[in-house]
């Protein structure tokens, strides 16, 4: 029953955090007009995907941000194509923030606050930065021989979505390292963080 119930509790972590996604992409974001009708755009939404992994694990953070900015793409008439690639690359920051700090640094393991905040850091950084680079080069290939752009404005999209997320992964990086240390002693005192196997950590004194 236990079990179940923490079940239950990351799947409603995880849809709260689909929706800050959704609602930081949707409603937060600055949109760049590009050639062709596309558009690349400077936001925060993936810092509550990295935040879900951190909390609750890789596949439950990666699952809140590939949902939460696939339905935002789906939603956007400019970014509707786009959906099957956001929700391919969000799963896996998801998956790569968690693997580096639950399965390298176990960070919920430890009550070192110094020890969670530079390996949370670094497992952002992680994270992130397969982004920067993953999302330009599958976005270039994904416009080219799925919706067959021609190859120049494939180019041209990939070459500011990089300049773009770089600039998201920096300033998403400070935010979630803020909002992950900031709000991670007051889950554990309540008994509301969950890691990676389910189970809650009680503050260690």
């Amino acid at each position: 029953m236990e079990q179940r119930n923490q079940t239950v509790m990351k799947l409603a972590q995880t849809a709260i955090l689909a929706a800050l996604c959704y609602v930081s992409f949707t409603y937060l974001q600055i949109k760049i007009p590009m050639p062709g009708g596309d558009a690349t755009s400077l936001h925060i939404g993936n810092a509550f995907c990295v935040l879900g992994a951190l909390l609750l694990g890789g596949w439950y953070g990666g699952l809140a941000g590939a949902i939460g900015m696939g339905i935002a793409d789906v939603m956007d008439p400019i970014y509707i194509t786009g959906a099957p690639k956001t929700f391919f690359l969000k799963l896996c920051i998801g998956l790569i923030t968690g693997l580096v700090a639950h399965r390298i640094a176990k960070i919920n393991e430890s009550s070192d606050r110094a020890y969670v905040a530079k390996w949370s850091t670094i497992a952002a950084i992680a994270g992130l930065a397969f982004n920067v680079v993953a999302d330009p080069v599958v976005g270039y290939f994904y416009k080219m021989y799925i919706l067959g752009q021609p190859q120049q404005m494939a180019e041209v999209l990939a070459k500011w979505s990089t300049a773009t997320t770089f600039v998201n992964a920096i300033v998403s990086t400070v935010l979630v390292s803020f909002l992950y240390n900031a709000v991670r002693p007051i889950l554990l005192r309540s008994g509301l963080l969950t890691g990676p196997t389910g189970h809650t950590r009680p503050m260690a004194q």
